[in-house]
């Protein structure tokens, strides 16, 4: 049975126009018009019998027109009349009966409303019943619940999981907008499932207090972590330099400025394919012999290749008057400076400075099991949501690392018979940071882009996911964001940000962007595939929250005890890892 039913005396007023999936109703009474509100839903009629069409109030419109036109000339007073407008965006229909179930939500829109048609508000118990079928509808696929609908707080509001991964989606809000409650909201959930796999970039290690049993935590290695023994068993990753491809390593080693870049990148790229060449020989692996290139992830020698780039850069050559100079000879000097330089950087010890187990062959397969198995496959049966702390990694080649990460993780997809293939979703925090909209090129910054650019435009047939988190939406590659199909917007301030989610937006929605700057912390516009139901949601509190509160200046500049912790701080400083305040430090002593 149908959950719209209307008296013809409910009616607002009825259809004047209509275009395409915009439909202008006149109001001729004014009491039921001052009790209307932008961004409400509304019923109208439609032409097939057992079917409503529902929409959102974009516009309220009072005005007046002359009555009457031509008649100015009769001497009398104009006479004025109101014509009352409220224009509405249809989003989909809700049919009475399909198949075998009652009242389900479509995001179709099979009819448009005929002129005269009546229009309905939505509201009340009718809005309960109509939010109860948008959580029914949804419940088919695995859930996604993200709170309760701001339109009517009884009604939890769930995504469609699938989708949601699936068509990609994006996370953006200003700072203190609650953004990062969103996206533990949502790993909570995840790392429920049984065979959950996700990854999670986590650039300021704010996801740290996340913790339970579909929860596993990494760190990129730090200054401290050499030496010591720390290992992937730790949680701790080295992630070789043999990973790297041709192009991370160019742009490492090679100074494009320099005129001898050209001949530096062709030598290097020599020396790799022989020193893996040599690996493989000596490790009897004859199988991989054949079909190898410089971008496969094999291990190999830096000495080795230290050795043969020094080799050419003093080689000398026998010619018409005895020895002379050779081809290379001291034009290799700034690579081989650069790689010493690199390779002796403490900071970049979890590329150069690994564990002795890091150049076994088989390390790469321990590497990808933790990183990419979902949750049965671990071994120990936890850890589906892998968080991969990167606070340690220098910015200027962070966009490199956590690339290189998703790289190993699309590669590994591709390369995964599509029967046994699971999927794995990417959630990358401060996205601008390493899928920006303004690189320069042949740097970092544009390796990085193009190969989250690859996954966003064919990660899909791969069961790669991504979920683009960025607090400056304008400052992200346009490209990656066109291709996320899901949209969960906090409060935006900024214009360009605003007008970059508007872009976002169906033309039909366009109204939404104009309530980005007026959203309260922890709500948000959700509009997508995933989405039954394009509207404001407030965001349910994770269970778990991440260490990303503001902090109250005020509140904690009023209070009278010691904080402490500066000297730990410098000394964390000193040795570029993060220390525990000791009792004595917080105590002030």
């Amino acid at each position: 049975m149908g959950i719209l039913k209307y008296g013809d005396a409910e009616a607002l007023g009825r259809v004047r126009a209509v275009d395409t999936a915009t439909v202008s109703v006149a109001v001729d009474d004014i009491d039921r018009l001052r009790k209307l509100q932008v961004n409400r839903l509304a019923v109208l009629q439609s032409s097939r019998a057992g079917q409503h069409l529902i929409g959102i109030i974009q516009r309220i419109i009072r005005s007046a027109a002359a009555s009457q036109p031509g008649n100015e000339d009769d001497g009398e007073e104009e006479q004025l009349a109101e014509v009352n407008v409220v224009r509405i965006a249809l989003i989909g229909t809700l049919v009475d009966k399909l198949g075998e179930k009652d009242n389900v939500f479509l995001r179709t829109l099979e009819t448009v409303p005929e002129i005269d048609a009546y229009c309905f508000a939505l509201e009340g118990d009718r809005l309960t019943d109509f939010m109860k079928v948008i959580a029914n509808i949804a419940s088919e696929a695995q859930k996604l619940s993200l709170g309760h609908y701001t339109l009517d707080d009884k009604a939890e509001a769930f995504l469609n999981g699938n989708k949601f991964f699936q068509r990609h989606a994006v996370v953006v809000g200003s700072t203190g907008s609650g953004k990062s409650w969103t996206t533990a909201r949502i790993l909570e959930q995840v790392s429920t499932l049984p065979n959950a796999n996700a990854i999670v970039f986590d650039i300021h290690g704010e996801y740290s207090p996340l913790n339970g049993v579909g929860i596993r935590h990494f760190r990129i290695a730090g200054p401290a972590d050499l030496g010591n023994g720390a290992a992937l068993d730790d949680g701790v990753i080295y992630l070789p330099y043999w990973l790297l491809g041709y192009e991370a390593m160019t742009s490492m080693f090679v100074d494009r400025s320099d005129q001898n870049a050209p001949n530096q990148a062709m030598v290097m790229s020599r020396s790799v394919v022989e020193a893996k060449e040599a690996y493989l020989t000596a490790g009897g692996h004859e199988d991989v012999l054949a079909n190898f290139t410089i971008d496969s992830p094999i291990p190999f020698s830096l000495d080795a290749v230290l050795g043969a780039l020094n080799g050419l850069n003093t080689e000398m050559v026998p010619g018409a008057k005895g020895e002379k100079q050779g081809e290379f000879y001291g034009k290799l000097s700034r690579l081989i400076q650069r790689l010493e330089n690199k390779r002796t950087d403490r900071r970049l010890g979890f590329l150069f400075q690994g564990t002795d187990e890091t150049l076994d062959y088989g390390w790469l397969d321990r590497l990808i099991v933790a990183l990419l198995a979902g949750t049965k496959d671990q071994g120990n049966g936890v850890g589906g949501v892998k968080i991969i702390d990167f606070s340690e990694v220098p910015s200027d080649i962070l966009p490199l690392i956590v690339s290189l990460v998703a790289k190993l993780a699309f590669s590994v997809q591709q390369w995964t018979n599509v029967d046994v293939r699971h999927p794995i979703a990417l959630f990358c925090d401060e996205a601008h940071l390493y899928i920006p909209e303004r690189h320069q090129s042949g740097g970092a910054g544009e390796i990085s882009v193009e190969i989250f650019e690859r996954i966003a435009k064919e990660g899909r047939k791969y069961g790669v996911g991504l979920v683009v988190i960025s607090q400056r939406p304008s400052e992200v590659n346009r490209t990656v964001l066109s291709q996320c199909n899901n949209l969960v917007a906090m409060r935006l301030t900024n214009g360009d940000d605003q007008n970059v989610v508007r872009r976002l937006l169906p033309d039909s929605l366009g109204g939404f962007g104009d309530l980005l700057p007026i959203l309260d912390t922890g709500e948000a516009l959700v509009v997508g595939d995933a989405s039954l139901l394009p509207t404001r949601i407030r965001i349910q509190e994770p269970g778990q929250r991440p260490n990303s509160g503001t902090v109250d200046f005020w509140e904690r500049w009023g209070t009278d005890a010691n904080v402490g912790g500066l000297g730990v701080a410098v000394d964390s400083w000193r040795k570029q890892t993060i220390q525990a305040p000791t009792i004595a430090a917080v105590a002030g002593e």
